[in-house]
């Protein structure tokens, strides 16, 4: 299972799968350190950080805000 974290509030994580689905997970049950935007994957172990997948959705859309201010800036 898959799961981004969406925001972090109150001790808990709000997250969502990739379909939008809400999960909400208590902060004690996931890596120190995890941050909104960090993608979670669910192993034997519990939940851990995939910095991959992480680094992979970051740049993409990273690309895709940088096709958009470039969309908006061209003259018609």
């Amino acid at each position: 299972m898959l799961l981004v974290v969406d925001r972090i509030e109150e001790g808990r994580a709000v997250c969502l799968d990739q379909a939008k689905n809400q999960t909400i997970l208590p902060l004690e049950q996931l890596p120190s350190g995890v941050k909104e935007g960090d993608w979670l994957r669910r192993t034997s172990r519990g939940w851990v950080v995939d910095a991959e997948e992480t680094l992979r959705r970051r740049e993409s859309n990273q690309e895709l805000f940088h096709r958009l201010l470039k969309k908006k800036n061209r003259p018609e």
